[in-house]
């Protein structure tokens, strides 16, 4: 049976006086002291607060921030709009590593036919992943017990761990056919303009009905905690027809020129290095030069670039903390950027966009709908005969659902929802050394959802082409951190059991 529920949106916390308080904040531009909340007036409500919005001071509205918790609200929404822009927090329940034995989804206001169209699908995606999950446990459990020298003598203590490992690998797998209606809950924290932002911006994206419901909802708790935070300012949002998306001419043959030509270009790689600056390594040598007043004479670009780039010389490289925006030093690697264009699968771009300072222009998925399947394989399911052909007739019958619903007239916005999670989607990302580095780091790792891991690889293989002096000091943690500092791996107990620091990045992942 098919579970569903209006989204349940929760005020976990707030300020006490949200409004009062930006007024406050800009009144103290104007003072020679902090002025409090309680000292606003009627009259500075009326005026500053109108002043401040209209003339664009947004930043007085940032000071007070909303934690929310969302429940019922589909990962297609979330990726499609709630983590498509940067400002926000989230801790989200995860796929990867939850089993989701009941199916509960998101269900647009559809009725006869189209209903019963909808619901069939995703209770036959849940069948699958069902039954995906329980076929890839074996083959999970083989190559683990491989990796961690488990022999028939070792302790059942150790059985036992492999056991609930191989489980979560092969959920994590299995979960690649739940469609992207599938429900998700999460912490969700943003700053008061940002809230209205979300509010301005509700009709935008793939997801504009029940982002309208979401968002609504969190509105309403604030004004209903603080009925000044959006009575005494703001504005109504977009209409649709208003968004400049909606003047763009929608493909004539919907998706498939365009993906055919982006796949071209894209090879066989995940990622492709599109553009950098040829003359990276010496700019960055310059910045970290000038930070310091330091002349070419007083110091070469190699040792420039060792001084940033080498963990044996800088420290911050093996801060877990991440501390390297608060650092003189370390903000000189803003200056080399990178730009890539990639393609990965709708569950695993919707942790690659958590990465919030490496931005991505991601597709409208209603600009580039096939008809045909078009979706990624994990390589533990590819490699199993079974299973391929399980997961291979999923992703039919869910195309075949999803044009179903085309053909009977349903919006594409609502039958998008039957796609799965191994929707394949294409998009240009960016970012500067600092922010891709600190990625790099943490998705070269073995325990990287496995598509980011190879678009990481992919993409630090080209670095180091294009700049070796750069790229030969990037790695997983332990590979920074071997021989320099204690722990070398930074997983603990989920250490992948490959000494990759004996061998990156030749080091081959089975898992």
């Amino acid at each position: 049976m098919l579970l569903t529920d209006p989204p349940h949106i929760t005020l976990r916390t707030a300020p006490v006086m949200p409004y009062d308080g930006a007024i406050a904040a800009a009144r103290t531009c104007y003072s020679p002291r902090v002025v409090s909340s309680n000292e606003v007036t009627e009259r500075q409500r009326e005026s500053i607060g109108r002043l401040t919005f209209d003339g664009g001071h947004h930043t007085v509205y940032q000071h007070a921030h909303f934690e929310f918790g969302l429940e019922n609200v589909s990962r297609q929404f979330v990726w499609s709009f709630l983590h498509s822009y940067p400002f926000y927090n989230s801790e989200q329940s995860s796929q990867r590593y939850v089993k989701l034995r009941e199916p509960r989804a998101f269900v647009p206001p559809l009725s006869g036919e189209a209903l019963d169209i909808y619901e069939a699908a995703i209770l036959r995606a849940w069948d699958y992943y069902a039954k995906l999950s329980s076929l890839l446990k074996d083959d999970a459990t083989t190559i683990l017990k491989e990796l961690r020298y488990i022999q028939p003598k070792s302790s059942p203590e150790r059985l036992k761990v492999i056991d609930k490992d191989a489980g979560k690998r092969a959920i994590e797998t299995a979960r690649y056919v739940l469609p992207i209606a599938a429900f998700t809950s999460m912490v969700h924290t943003v700053s008061g303009i940002v809230l209205h932002r979300l509010q301005r911006m509700v009709n935008s994206g793939d997801a504009p009905y029940e982002a309208r419901q979401v968002v609504g909802e969190m509105v309403r708790l604030v004004k209903e905690w603080d009925p000044a935070f959006f009575e005494r300012i703001g504005e109504e949002p977009w209409l649709s027809e208003d968004l400049a998306e909606t003047s763009f001419p929608r493909p004539r043959d919907r998706g498939e020129t365009f993906i055919a030509e982006f796949d071209t270009r894209l090879g066989k790689r995940c990622s492709r290095l599109l553009d950098v600056s040829p003359e990276a390594e010496g700019v960055l040598a310059e910045a970290v030069r000038s930070v310091f007043g330091l002349t070419l004479a007083e110091m070469s670009d190699d040792e420039a670039l060792n001084r940033v780039m080498d963990p044996a010389k800088n420290r911050y490289r093996l801060d877990i903390m991440n501390v390297t925006y608060n650092s003189p030093l370390m903000r000189a690697l803003h200056h080399v950027t990178y730009v890539f264009e990639k393609r990965l699968s709708h569950t695993a771009d919707s942790q690659d966009q958590r990465h919030r300072m490496v931005p991505a222009s991601r597709p409208l998925m209603g600009f580039t709908d096939t008809r045909d399947p078009d979706y990624i394989t994990p390589r533990l399911i590819s490699s199993n005969t079974e299973a391929y052909s399980l997961y291979k007739e999923a992703m039919e019958h869910a195309w075949e659902a999803k044009n179903r619903l085309l053909d009977l007239g349903v919006p594409l916005e609502f039958a998008l929802y039957l796609l799965p999670n191994a929707k394949a989607l294409r998009f240009i990302e960016s970012g500067s050394l600092l922010s891709l580095m600190h990625k790099w780091t943490m998705r070269t790792c073995f325990n990287a959802q496995e598509e980011i891991y190879l678009a990481s690889m992919d993409e630090l293989a080209q670095v180091r082409v294009a700049h070796p002096r750069i790229a030969r000091h990037i790695g997983p943690p332990c590979v920074i951190r071997n021989g320099l500092v204690s722990p070398r791996c930074t997983e603990g107990t989920h250490f992948c059991g490959v000494p990759v620091w004996n061998d990156f990045p030749a080091a081959v992942r089975r898992l």
